[in-house]
């Protein structure tokens, strides 16, 4: 069964650029991860807030894409 994940982040000033540079990272990280069908990051129009969205094709493959994330980030 397909999953997805949704995620709203809301960095302080001082930690944006840091925010954004991390995040897009992940993302092309889950991105090549096996059974990742889609992930997106963007910047909200209020620029307050960066998005993240995410989808599977299962739980396991969401566990492996996070686990290669955390790998990769640090």
């Amino acid at each position: 069964m397909k999953v997805g994940l949704v995620a709203l982040h809301f960095p302080r000033p001082e930690h944006w650029d840091e925010m954004i540079s991390r995040v897009r990272r992940a993302a092309e990280v889950m991105a090549a991860a096996p059974g990742c069908l889609a992930v997106d990051c963007w910047v909200s129009e209020d620029h307050q807030a960066v998005v993240t969205t995410g989808q599977w094709e299962s739980e396991q493959a969401l566990i492996l894409s996070f686990n290669l994330r955390v790998c990769a980030v640090r």
